[in-house]
């Protein structure tokens, strides 16, 4: 039976908080509030949990999760070849919308789906979810609804599509808004806009001024 909790309640945000910490350490789902919509999220180096999370949405192994970290610093551990303009983009707009599609360290011993040797990474900007993501460390988290339905801007459209099999809800009221992350391809020499979202290429370009737009 899931669990649900009020994380704009002091109490029970303290007690959800706890449990989902749990949940994430013994392989379960978990959903949480993101900045932009509601994601169902797992343990990025448990690989039953990430499969139980894309089987949770219905979702093949050709659209792998993206990771969810609590701090730039994390970077460091994940990814490799890195380069100064990626930082530059981790600066100008992390925690943010802006999700950094880079090359994983080939050492690390997790399987997110199909992703070629790369890893989308993001830091959102919302509290629950960094104090999750700061506990537990590097979470595999995709939006929370069901493939071919909209993301979740509330945990009662997330949990009417995920139900059971999703261990804790955090309920942290309507997300500040529905538009997805932009995202931004960092393992070419110059960076490729893949996604426009929440950050337009104009915005991007503020601070990577050759970055390039995919077709």
């Amino acid at each position: 039976m899931a669990r649900r909790y009020d994380t704009n309640d002091a109490t029970d945000r303290v007690t959800g908080l706890r449990e989902a910490a749990s949940a994430v350490r013994r392989g379960e789902l978990v959903v949480l509030p993101t900045d932009t919509v509601y994601g169902i999220g797992a343990d990025a180096f448990t690989a039953e949990a990430v499969g139980d999370l894309l089987e949770a949405k219905g979702r093949g192994r050709t659209m792998p999760s993206p990771v969810l970290i609590g701090s730039p610093n994390t970077l460091h551990g994940l990814v490799t070849d890195f380069s100064e303009m990626a930082w530059e983009l981790v600066d100008a707009f992390w925690p943010g919308a802006l999700t950094l599609v880079a090359k994983h360290q080939p050492s690390l011993q997790w399987d997110l789906g199909e992703t070629r040797g790369t890893v989308a990474v993001r830091m959102p900007l919302h509290p629950v979810a960094i104090e999750l993501l700061t506990e537990v460390g590097p979470m595999a988290v995709s939006s929370a609804n069901l493939t071919g339905h909209p993301a979740p801007e509330d945990c009662d459209a997330a949990q009417q599509m995920l139900g059971d099999s999703v261990s804790v809800y955090l309920d942290g009221g309507p997300t500040p808004g529905n538009v997805p992350s932009s995202i931004v391809d960092v393992t070419r020499e110059v960076p490729v806009l893949l996604r426009a979202g929440a950050l337009s290429a104009e915005e991007l370009r503020k601070v990577v001024p050759d970055l390039e737009v995919a077709n």
